[in-house]
C-alpha cells in the first residue's frame, strides 16, 4: 500500500543563533498533506511503514520535546499520525514556528533546533532516522563546539523518508559545498 503523496516540499533555512547551528547548506524540508491516512488504519503504524520502506529507521511514538534542542550526529523525521502542534524550527532566535497537521512531514538536517511550543491533547509524532548517523541529543552552548564540527559530517541519505531514493530529498540536499 502506498500512502505518499506527491508534494512540493516546503523549505526553511535557518542561520546559526547561537545556541542552536543550525545546518550550514541544507533546509528545513516540510512536506504538507505528504500522507494519505487511511482512517481504517492505525495512522502511526502507515507513517512507520512509509519511513522504514525507505530506510529509515529507529522510529518512535511520541510528540516533540518541550525544549529546545538539536541532533548533531544524525538527521531525523517527524511525521504527524494524529492532532496539530506548533513547533518552533531553528532555535529561539533564529527559527520560525510552524503549525504541523496529521498528514505533515518535516525533514530536519543535523543541527536543526526544534521544540514544541503547544499542541492538541491528541498530538501524535512518529519519528525516524536514516541509517548513517548516530543519536545524540544537544541543549547547551557547550554542545557546540563539537557540534560545530559534527554537522557538516553528517551524510545525507540514501532515501528521502517519504519519497524514497527519487524524492526531492536528495536534490535539496546536495553534497557540493
Amino acid at each position: 500500500m502506498d500512502f505518499a503523496q506527491a508534494r512540493n516540499p516546503h523549505t526553511v533555512r535557518f542561520k546559526d543563533d547561537g545556541l542552536i547551528p543550525n545546518h550550514p547548506r541544507w533546509p528545513l524540508v516540510i512536506y504538507r498533506r505528504a500522507v494519505n491516512l487511511d482512517e481504517r488504519y492505525d495512522p502511526a503504524a502507515e507513517i512507520e511503514d512509509l519511513f522504514e520502506a525507505n530506510g529509515w529507521g529507529d522510529t518512535w511514538r511520541n510528540t516533540i520535546y518541550d525544549y529546545v534542542h538539536y541532533h548533531s550526529r544524525i538527521h531525523e523525521v517527524l511525521g504527524i499520525a494524529r492532532g496539530k502542534g506548533r513547533v518552533r524550527f531553528g532555535g529561539k532566535k533564529k527559527g520560525r514556528i510552524f503549525t504541523l497537521k496529521a498528514d505533515d512531514v518535516a525533514v530536519l538536517p543535523a543541527g536543526t533546533g526544534h521544540q514544541c511550543l503547544g499542541a492538541d491533547d491528541d498530538f501524535l509524532v512518529i519519528g525516524a532516522y536514516p541509517p548513517a548517523g548516530t543519536y545524540d541529543e544537544c541543549t547547551t552552548v557547550e554542545d557546540r563546539p563539537r557540534a560545530l564540527k559534527s554537522i557538516p559530517k553528517v551524510p545525507p541519505p540514501r532515501k528521502d523518508p517519504v519519497y524514497g531514493a527519487g524524492g526531492p530529498l536528495g536534490r535539496l540536499w546536495k553534497t557540493t559545498k
